[in-house]
């Protein structure tokens, strides 16, 4: 049963949502993947306007929870990058460092795990089948289609569970 006297709660993905990783995307695309590569780059992403203006605004009637396939040894780069670009204070819930899950299931999981206790207002990602998911699943998503995509991104998203 949810909690209906604290705020709800807007979850936020981070990678091509409220950071733009095109500068990293090489890395993706070399053949093996060369995953440190692309995360030792990930705090020298910029942030997405569109996608930072709706968490600013959204903060002011919900927690913000952000929720990211970036596994846990990234921790501290995207707690500093959170705070660099000034995004306001929330939980952050990453995947397990050897959880290889695609992300569409990892986040669905962690999605009906808050809705147990609190209303979720809505989600917002760029990866279309996690959004497909949720919606499935009855949560409201906003789809982040504010950053380029990125065919490399989407399979590894997908195929190897890592972001």
């Amino acid at each position: 049963m949810t909690d209906s006297s604290q705020r709800p709660v807007a979850v936020f993905d981070l990678d091509n949502t409220l950071a733009d990783t095109a500068h990293r995307q090489r890395f993706l695309e070399e053949r093996p993947r060369n995953w440190a590569a692309f995360f030792a780059a990930a705090p020298g992403d910029p942030p997405l306007v569109q996608g930072v203006a709706l968490c600013l605004e959204t903060s002011r009637e919900c927690e913000i929870v952000y929720l990211t396939g970036r596994p846990e040894r990234c921790r501290r780069d995207t707690l500093a990058w959170l705070a660099a670009h000034r995004l306001p204070e929330g939980r952050v819930r990453m995947r397990g460092n050897a959880d290889r899950r695609p992300a569409r299931f990892t986040k669905l999981e962690v999605l009906r795990r808050i809705a147990r206790d609190r209303e979720v207002r809505f989600l917002v990602d760029d990866d279309e089948l996690v959004c497909d998911d949720a919606e499935r699943a009855g949560f409201t998503v906003v789809r982040a289609r504010w950053a380029a995509k990125s065919a490399a991104l989407e399979d590894a998203q997908e195929r190897e569970g890592r972001t």
